[in-house]
């Protein structure tokens, strides 16, 4: 156990803990046609709920799960019996995908303990732990929040902190995405990256939903050209991924590090945003 994760053998020994909270933070991309609620439905980690990131959200916005306020968040994590004050574990049947989503989300409404299974579900069930079906029945709680806005930033933020090269911005979307080399999934946005940002991809963080080691994240950020003294934006193509690098960034030793939560899908979306193409 870590100040961020937890191995599947510490969640099968703390399982029955009532103080210990287990959350399926599954989400896919459109294209994969997989379907996160019905794989809860067939078998998940006996005692999870399933965390639905696109509707535990902001559905006052039309960029895709956003951040919700504060109180609809308490809402929605009360109903689903998560408290503030327990531990909780995050997995995605991913592995390292959108669990650390999740954990942000938790972490940054003042959810006290929150940590990733390492390797998530495709570890848990490659080494045969029990799985179990149907719906979760969770007994309501309340969820006290402590909102943290420090970890959260804006596209005005963003935009000003580019222009001036106040803060670095991490982008986890694939190298392609980022030269501009590569389409966009998501219709109507265009191609390249926030200039000023370096490329810190999610595939280059972890092995096999394993993450790295501190000392190899840390090498690999300074390489890609981070201080990790200084404060850090994270950006992706929607949100998800952007938070992985956050926690990444934070085992490397990163202490100051923000998620622009509308990321590519709200930079690349609009016509009045600067962008570059080509490396870093």
């Amino acid at each position: 156990m870590s100040n961020w994760f937890v191995s599947t053998q510490w969640l099968a020994d703390h399982l029955p803990d009532p103080d210990v909270l287990v959350v399926d933070a599954s989400w896919h991309m459109p294209q994969t046609k997989r379907d996160p609620k019905a794989e809860f439905l067939a078998g998940h980690i006996p005692g999870a709920v399933f965390f639905d990131i696109d509707a535990i959200a902001d559905h006052d916005t039309d960029l895709p799960h956003m951040l919700p306020t504060p109180e609809a968040f308490a809402t929605a994590a009360g109903a689903l019996g998560l408290s503030a004050d327990k531990t909780i574990i995050v997995y995605d049947e991913t592995g390292f995908m959108s669990a650390p989503r999740v954990w942000w989300t938790l972490s940054t409404m003042g959810a006290r303990d929150v940590r990733v299974l390492d390797g998530g579900g495709p570890k848990w069930r490659a080494e045969g732990r029990p799985l179990a079906p149907g719906p979760a029945e969770p007994k309501s709680a309340s969820f006290n929040v402590t909102f943290h806005p420090e970890r959260v930033v804006g596209r005005e933020t963003v935009t000003a902190h580019s222009r001036a090269r106040s803060i670095q911005i991490a982008d986890a979307r694939s190298p392609g995405r980022f030269t501009g080399d590569e389409p966009e999934p998501r219709a109507g946005l265009r191609s390249g990256h926030i200039p000023g940002s370096v490329s810190t991809p999610i595939g280059t963080l972890h092995r096999n939903g394993l993450i790295k080691s501190s000392a190899e994240l840390r090498a690999q950020f300074e390489a890609a050209g981070l201080d990790l003294a200084k404060p850090i934006i994270t950006s992706c193509g929607s949100g998800i991924t952007a938070c992985a690098v956050s926690l990444a960034l934070q085992v490397a030793g990163a202490k100051d590090v923000a998620v622009y939560d509308g990321s590519w899908t709200e930079w690349g979306g609009r016509q009045d945003t600067d962008i570059a193409t080509g490396p870093a």
